[in-house]
């Protein structure tokens, strides 16, 4: 077999390409969660502590000189994006929560009582034979 042809199969199988939708549909999922903490969350958070962004929170390690830019250790960027994680990683869990929830819905609902087995159904023949 070519290694095309593998390669096509390969690309075809159902498996990658649910993989595919989903790594597509998950980074525009983390665009809007993204967009959500920058725009929605941060905001009063900020407010409520005296209008700080954690963005520009910064330890300045060597200050700029001429045309050297200063070295800064930008923590607040770092608390940011763990912010981020967190409510991301929360979202995530509800969803998965919410899945979960819908499967076990899906599994307690009744199943139809399975039909006679086959020795069922020969043996209810054979009794209606014998009582004619």
């Amino acid at each position: 077999m070519g290694m095309m042809q593998e390669f096509k199969e390969f690309a075809v199988k159902g498996n990658a390409v649910d993989m595919a939708v989903g790594i597509i549909v998950g980074a525009a999922f983390g665009k809007i969660v993204s967009s959500i903490v920058a725009d929605v969350v941060m905001p009063p958070i900020g407010l409520l502590l005296g209008g700080v962004d954690f963005t520009d929170l910064a330890l300045t390690l060597k200050e700029a000189a001429g045309d050297v830019p200063a070295v800064t250790l930008n923590y607040g960027t770092f608390i940011q994006t763990v912010i981020d994680f967190v409510i991301i990683a929360f979202a995530v869990f509800m969803l998965v929560k919410g899945i979960n929830s819908l499967k076990r819905k899906e599994e307690e609902k009744p199943e139809a009582p399975p039909g006679p087995s086959k020795e069922e159904v020969l043996l209810t023949e054979i009794r209606d034979l014998l009582k004619k």
